[in-house]
């Protein structure tokens, strides 16, 4: 569990830096050079999500059951998935309505997979991860709506048809994952 909480850590501690030292990383960013900068946070970025995927394997060797979850919480927590899938997917598609009300559906994203996965799981492994990364996509999805207000920032207002587009790129992504590569990749089967 040691590697697990240090590799959640490291990962997110390095990804929340924009929520609570944003000056400081703009002045450390700008005296080592931005080629720098994303050097060393990929670096940094890789060996925390390296350590969370050896430490999650190593804790479910001998996993400690915190609840068990009721039977239906395996279907809330599937449309949750297709749900962040369609997030996830505004984030990337131009022009798409989601993005355009919601900002930064990249972490609306995230937040609702956190959820999914942490109501429909109940071992402290599983609380550790998808709390983890539910805290923080919560802390930064406020901080990210609040830099966008401060920065005047807007959004161009989304088509129909690219919204559509993102909505079926989100549930055919969802529906891949679950179907052929979530037992593969994580070893859990979905269905």
């Amino acid at each position: 569990m040691t590697i697990l909480i240090l590799g959640l850590i490291i990962f997110l501690g390095l990804h929340s830096i924009r929520i609570v030292a944003e000056d400081w990383r703009n002045a450390t960013r700008a005296r080592i050079g931005a080629n720098a900068w994303k050097g060393l946070y990929s670096v940094i970025s890789i060996t925390g999500f390296v350590l969370i995927v050896w430490g999650y394997s190593l804790a479910r060797q001998a996993p400690v059951v915190i609840w068990v979850p009721p039977p239906f919480t395996r279907h809330l927590a599937a449309l949750l998935a297709v749900i962040a899938f369609v997030f996830i997917a505004a984030a990337y598609i131009p022009r798409n309505s989601i993005k355009a009300r919601l900002h930064h559906p990249m972490t609306l994203g995230i937040k609702t997979w956190a959820l999914a996965h942490l109501i429909a799981n109940g071992t402290l492994h599983d609380i550790l991860l998808f709390g983890g990364f539910l805290i923080w996509s919560v802390l930064l999805f406020r901080a990210s709506r609040q830099r966008d207000r401060a920065n005047g920032v807007t959004y161009p207002p989304g088509s129909s048809a690219a919204t559509a587009f993102t909505v079926a790129a989100g549930v055919a992504g969802a529906a891949m994952f679950a179907l052929w590569l979530h037992a593969p990749l994580i070893g859990v089967r979905p269905f």
